[in-house]
């Protein structure tokens, strides 16, 4: 598993989905798709979203912390 950043490459909006994708080993469509499903159910899902989307680093500033 590779580190949990949001990447430079593939982003969308902010890069969460692919990020999340890349780090579970799974295709960035189908963590959109699952996000996207996951919105019809009652809960904080852009809440999260936009969670992870301030807290996440992006690829470029996770590289130069190591």
């Amino acid at each position: 598993m590779t580190a949990l950043a949001r990447p430079t490459h593939g982003r969308v909006i902010g890069g969460v989905c692919a990020g999340l994708a890349r780090r579970f080993g799974t295709s960035a469509t189908t963590m959109r798709v699952i996000f996207l499903v996951s919105c019809l159910l009652p809960g904080p899902q852009f809440l999260l979203y936009i969670a992870l989307w301030l807290l996440l680093p992006s690829e470029d500033k996770a590289r130069t912390a190591w």
